[in-house]
């Protein structure tokens, strides 16, 4: 059954309705969403709530890349890798809809550089500078991969194809406009991840079905969720939360800190102060350069930059994607993209591919995060630990409440981290677990054809209605649930193509209005679509979507000024160059 926007509008109030449940999830990051999922799987009654949108801080400034970390390797943890690997081969099979193979290829321009400093950076967790790694350390790393990905399935075969080493002639063969200096390449299978505000929504929606009750009653759902509602305090062992209509006083016998770089300020606002955060900034620009996205060769391009940084060059969406510094981070600031990271980026694309010029005219969209890493005191931040554990405190002013702290946790394991908060949580309530998230599929993944048999089986129904090639189109952007938005799209009379950007449809983004609790202009430019990470989202087109979804988001002339106004605010908000071209 598909939510309609009345229904949105009455769980905008639903905590209020009924201020109490078992367990107050706060954080509407992958984490925190996952954690809601699993909870509700399991029959709890559940709440999550998010200061701003679902998936719009940590979560929404990562590499869209699920990956083993083949790097962490060199910090020994082979345990967070072998998980890691796991979850990775899992998540082609759960949500192959945003979730695919991607080979990626490593530049090297030595043959044993790093080999003597490698086991002491292993003992040290990174504590000195790191040095360039040169092929048979690179070599070593990828061997022991492969003995973590057998099995995997990446491609349909069964099995994870084994790296490949090539030589300089080979190398320049299949990517012509590599660095000449190139000594090797190294060649393995990871996965992209094309969506990932997408994947997370859908989790979250799994997670809202399955606390669902039977008939209309919403305030009896087990599984209950709010953005724009924060957790500002704690009052007499109760969590004191804040919507667009003021504050209201929530009762739960376990409160799970899903907050991610923010865990320590929530606990602190809590009354509970914690030292448990270290994480750091990383940013990254998206490219419109069809020269760079050709040398790519449809590859990852994933390396160590002079500096020792790991850094990559990834075609996505018909952009380029540059990225990533690792630079530590006030919490209590604004994460912003510098043009000093832009220098950054801009030589590292010159190191790999020498021959391309980029120029700040390419740059369709920059954003940064933070990562919710651990303290690390003096360890280098790029050999901070990326495993993830979970600390436990009293509710300050509650004798029974607990609070359950997430330090740490990757996009890539975020079902695994969920299912041991989720363990943790069962214990604490003192109930079983009754099922396991594994090998669930997750949204549009579920029954989404992966054969080219199976796609024009799927596509078939609708070619009278709305046409193979947009229904086509839309099973790429939503998976298998691009099937309510074209039961939307076919019962709207007024549909017709965007007038300012006709990829999107009038009646596809009325859907996703009245769906997807999009609450601001920005939810749906930025999470609910691409719009803005392929850089199309112009003051022309934010005006255009802002007066298609009016009606259905409740929005005057004057909501419709000010939300286009904060849209390309938020769109731009991520460096002073950026901002000064709203004008």
């Amino acid at each position: 059954m598909t939510e309609t926007r009345q229904d949105a509008t009455a769980r905008a109030g639903i905590l209020r309705d009924r201020p109490y449940a078992d367990v107050l999830i706060i954080g509407g990051g992958i984490n925190g969403i996952a954690t809601f999922r699993d909870l509700a799987l399991q029959g709890v009654d559940v709440a999550l709530v998010e200061r701003h949108d679902y998936v719009s801080g940590a979560s929404a400034a990562s590499s869209h890349m699920i990956h083993g970390g083949i790097r962490y390797l060199e910090n020994g943890e082979f345990r967070l890798v072998h998980e890691a690997v796991t979850e990775r081969n899992a998540l082609l099979k759960t949500a192959p809809h945003f979730v695919r193979p991607l080979q990626t290829t490593i530049p090297i321009y030595s043959t044993f550089s790093g080999v003597l400093s490698a086991p002491l950076r292993f003992l040290r967790h990174g504590s000195g500078r790191s040095r360039e790694r040169g092929a048979a350390l690179i070599k070593i790393g990828l061997v022991i991969y492969d003995s973590f990905s057998r099995g995997g399935g990446l491609l349909g075969t069964g099995t994870v194809p084994r790296h490949a080493f090539h030589g300089r002639k080979r190398s320049l063969q299949q990517l012509p406009s590599l660095n000449p200096r190139v000594k090797y390449t190294a060649t393995y299978w990871d996965a992209s991840l094309r969506e990932p505000e997408r994947l997370a929504g859908d989790v979250l929606r799994d997670g809202l079905r399955d606390g669902r009750a039977p008939g209309d009653d919403r305030s009896a759902d087990r599984a209950r969720a709010a953005n724009y509602t924060a957790a500002v305090r704690a009052d007499d062992g109760r969590i004191v939360l804040q919507d667009a209509a003021g504050e209201f006083a929530f009762t739960a016998s376990v409160i799970v800190n899903a907050s991610g770089p923010w865990t320590d300020l929530t606990n602190l606002a809590l009354g509970d102060p914690t030292q448990y955060m270290g994480g750091t900034k990383g940013s990254h620009i998206v490219l419109d350069h069809p020269e760079l996205l050709a040398a790519t060769g449809g590859r990852e391009l994933f390396f160590e930059h002079s500096d020792g940084r790991i850094v990559l060059i990834y075609p996505l969406n018909g952009r380029v994607l540059v990225g990533t510094t690792d630079l530590e981070h006030d919490m209590r600031e604004p994460a912003v993209c510098t043009e000093e990271e832009i220098d950054y980026f801009f030589d590292l694309v010159g190191h790999v591919f020498p021959q391309i010029p980029v120029d700040r005219a390419q740059i369709v969209y920059r954003f940064a995060g933070v990562r919710p890493l651990p303290g690390h005191g003096d360890a280098a931040p790029g050999f901070v630990s990326r495993d993830y554990r979970i600390e436990a405190q009293q509710l300050p002013g509650s004798v029974s409440a607990t609070v359950l702290s997430l330090v740490g946790g990757k996009w890539t394991t975020f079902r695994a981290s969920a299912a041991h908060l989720t363990d943790r949580v069962l214990e604490q309530l003192a109930r079983p677990r009754t099922r396991s998230t594994k090998g669930v599929p997750i949204g549009g993944g579920a029954g989404y054809p992966t054969s080219e048999r199976a796609r024009r089986q799927w596509l078939a129904p609708y070619a009278d209605s709305i046409g193979l090639e947009r229904a086509s189109r839309l099973l790429e952007r939503y998976g298998t649930t691009a099937a309510s938005v074209i039961a939307a799209i076919v019962a709207d009379p007024d549909d017709a193509p965007l007038r300012t950007l006709p990829d999107y449809s009038t009646a596809e983004l009325r859907h996703l209005a009245a769906t997807e609790q999009v609450v601001h202009l920005d939810d749906l430019l930025m999470r609910r679509t691409s719009i803005a990470f392929v850089g199309a989202a112009t003051a022309e087109v934010a005006a255009d979507v802002a007066q298609v979804v009016a009606k259905v988001l409740g929005w005057d002339a004057s909501a419709i000024a000010a939300e286009t106004e904060r849209a390309l605010a938020k769109v731009h908000a991520a460096g002073p160059r950026a901002a000064s071209a709203i004008a």
